[in-house]
């Protein structure tokens, strides 16, 4: 009995189960090999939608389903807390005190919000990476009549790196239907030296900021929340007042894979770009190259949990899922991984929002940056056609 193990129920950790367990059909019917998926919860949580339901699109039962309703027929699903990966031993401890061992071990575990790493930010700042917390900046956005909106970035990475950035622009075109705009002074803290990580997507928005009058502040990190006097202190020691603050939390890795050896206090798990392999934490000696640092042979990550210079975004899973798939089913048939899926080129695929009813499409990989296309409504359909399809088709692997 071969057994294959996704830490995870995500995007990333279903889709990945659910290609393993089809090319391993005839194993599993013949009692030589299983798929099980571990998750704390048993929900599955399409997080994309978030941002809609701060932008008072999108409702909160909407976007979860039990996890086990998208799952392959094949594939066992254990509700529990992972508490200790053992690489020696090929062993995964859970919170109730039962072990799993692997074969095979797919890491899937996603990233974390940290906002209490950042004094005040409970109290303060906004945001919209968890469904409770969109719910409340909707609340606090029906609430506003002008001032100032400050939305900023505690930290890279984070997960879905356009979500800042598509935030004020829908914040915007909200404001000038209700007629706030001229009473609202918005700006956009960027933490790098342009407006967005990738250069050719920050070329399109950059623009969009400057036509929608939101003010663009470069090297401008999130550094301190001064509560008493409601000002933003960024990592420069500047100062911006705010009204309505929307902000970033910190992100780390899933505290699990640190417990266990297997990534630095960031908690971002050190894999190889083309094979998902997970690799040790540190290189074993001075002037070693990257490629000569021991990979585990039977453990792969994916999606926000790696630390691939990637965006953290389902987007991003949904094409490293097949690459995870086809090696693992590779090793446990005995043979080389083979096909368009045999290694992970950093294709990724998402859409961006402009405002106004318009979006974007971002498409590349690790040689080729994005060219977006010049903005209009058909890329934001897309979007939305897209948000409403997911459940028929990304999780089951249908795309």
């Amino acid at each position: 009995m071969q057994h294959v193990v996704v830490l995870g129920g995500g995007v990333g950790g279903t889709l990945t189960a659910n290609l393993t367990a089809r090319k391993l059909k005839s194993r599993i019917a013949k009692g030589e090999a299983k798929v099980t998926v571990v998750d704390a919860t048993g929900q599955h949580a399409y997080q994309p939608g978030y941002m809609y339901i701060a932008m008072g699109q999108e409702r909160a039962d909407k976007l979860v389903r039990p996890e086990k309703s998208l799952l392959d027929g094949n594939v066992a699903l254990v509700v529990d807390g992972i508490e200790r990966i053992d690489t020696a031993a090929q062993t995964v401890a859970l919170a109730s005190g039962a072990t799993l061992h692997y074969d095979q071990l797919v890491i899937a575990t996603g990233s974390r919000i940290v906002p209490e790493e950042l004094a005040n930010f409970d109290g303060e700042a906004h945001h919209f990476y968890t469904a409770e917390a969109a719910a409340k900046l909707r609340v606090a956005l029906d609430s506003f009549t002008g001032g100032k909106i400050v939305i900023g970035i505690a930290g890279i990475p984070y997960k879905c790196p356009p979500a800042p950035l598509e935030v004020a622009f829908l914040v915007e075109s909200e404001l000038r239907e209700r007629g706030l705009r001229d009473t609202t002074e918005m700006t956009f803290l960027s933490p790098i030296n342009r407006a967005f990580t990738i250069e050719s997507v920050s070329e399109m928005a950059t623009p969009i900021l400057g036509e929608k009058g939101i003010r663009l502040e470069l090297l401008a990190g999130v550094g301190e929340i001064d509560a008493e006097r409601h000002v933003v202190i960024t990592d420069a020691f500047e100062e911006h007042p705010y009204d309505l603050l929307i902000c970033v939390p910190p992100h780390r890795g899933a505290q699990v894979v640190v417990d266990s050896g297997l990534a630095p206090k960031s908690g971002w798990l050190p894999t190889d770009r083309h094979t998902l392999q997970v690799k040790t934490v540190a290189k074993p000696g001075p002037g070693v190259a990257d490629a000569d640092v021991p990979r585990y042979a039977n453990v792969y990550a994916l999606g926000d949990a790696t630390d691939l210079p990637l965006s953290k975004a389902g987007s991003t899973a949904h094409f490293e899922a097949p690459v995870v798939a086809e090696r693992v089913a590779a090793a446990v048939l005995g043979r080389q991984p083979g096909g368009k899926h045999a290694s992970y080129e950093g294709k990724v695929m998402c859409f961006f929002e402009v405002g106004d009813g318009k979006g974007t499409l971002l498409q590349f990989d690790y040689e080729h940056p994005p060219t977006p296309p010049k903005p209009n409504r058909i890329w934001h359909l897309g979007k939305i056609v897209f948000n409403k399809t997911y459940w028929h088709t990304v999780p089951k692997g249908r795309v």
